[in-house]
């Protein structure tokens, strides 16, 4: 869900603070994912001020959801925008061309990508897994506690 750019100019860049209330997001969150290579301003004012566009703030939504509601570590969130990044490179290069051996190639390396996501995904979840079974045992071990003292 992509915020809605303020004013009539919605293609217009905003300034760090502008974009940081937009996405719920401190600003210092925000230079230290462009530190970290997570994030990358579209521009920057002439007094130096970091300007983001409408992608920017996607992205930082993705990292946003990502980090908060999935969990994930902004080192797996890096791999995650990478794999999208060179899946857009694969796609361009596919679209280039018509040679089959070449298209063979683009779409086994995108395969191989693909297989690696999944599997730190299917890690993830297993993890996960683990964590939701050991609480529900908790769970039980308490509700057992209860009925013993009701009785």
């Amino acid at each position: 869900m992509a915020p809605t750019l303020p004013g009539p100019d919605r293609a217009r860049l905003l300034r760090i603070q502008e974009v940081a209330e937009l996405c719920a997001l401190t600003a210092r969150s925000i230079r230290y994912y462009e530190e970290v290579g997570l994030l990358k301003p579209a521009g920057r004012s002439e007094g130096a001020y970091r300007l983001y566009d409408r992608d920017d703030l996607e992205r930082l939504l993705f990292i946003k959801a990502m980090r908060d509601d999935a969990g994930f570590s902004l080192a797996e969130i890096g791999l995650l925008l990478e794999d999208e990044a060179a899946r857009e490179r694969s796609r361009e290069r596919f679209m280039a061309t018509s040679d089959v051996a070449e298209r063979r190639a683009i779409l086994r390396a995108s395969a191989g990508r693909l297989d690696g996501q999944l599997a730190r995904l299917h890690e993830k979840a297993e993890r996960l897994g683990a964590m939701i079974a050991g609480v529900e045992e908790r769970r039980a071990r308490v509700g057992c506690r209860l009925a013993e003292l009701d009785q």
